[in-house]
């Protein structure tokens, strides 16, 4: 049995879905992990981690447009501006949204559909860097 960590460092450039299947797949790779269980997490209560299709870019564009119809970036619906307008709907997003999703890895392959995609999901309008903790616990 082995437990292994790993931060892995996003640059985004404002609201949107940026994968980063592959870069996990890598580091499963990389470590030769075989079988066992992968949590990943953000410490961020600005930005979410989801599970999406990654084939078609129309269902990146449809979330965001939805997301934002329902929680709109209008500063008088809110008490916590302190950032901006992007501040409190990012946190509402991100409550309704996962800080922490949890994999199977299998004969050393992230069991995903085949559709399926892992995302931070980013809900502030600028830039920033984000740190998704990787864990594996397995052989």
């Amino acid at each position: 049995m082995k437990q292994k960590f790993f931060d892995l460092s996003i640059k985004t450039e404002g609201q949107n879905l940026y994968e980063f299947t592959n870069q996990t797949q890598d580091w499963i790779k990389k470590n030769k992990f075989m079988d066992g269980i992968l949590n990943l997490g953000i410490q961020h209560t600005s930005a979410s981690l989801i599970v999406q299709e990654n084939a078609d870019p129309d269902v990146k564009t449809d979330l965001l447009n939805y997301f934002d119809k329902i929680v709109p970036m209008d500063p008088s619906n809110y008490i916590h501006v302190t950032e901006g307008k992007d501040d409190m709907p990012a946190h509402i997003k991100s409550a309704l949204t996962n800080n922490n999703l949890t994999f199977s890895v299998k004969n050393g392959k992230l069991i995903l559909g085949t559709w399926q995609g892992i995302y931070l999901f980013e809900h502030r309008i600028e830039p920033k860097t984000r740190i998704i903790l990787h864990h594996f616990l397995g052989n």
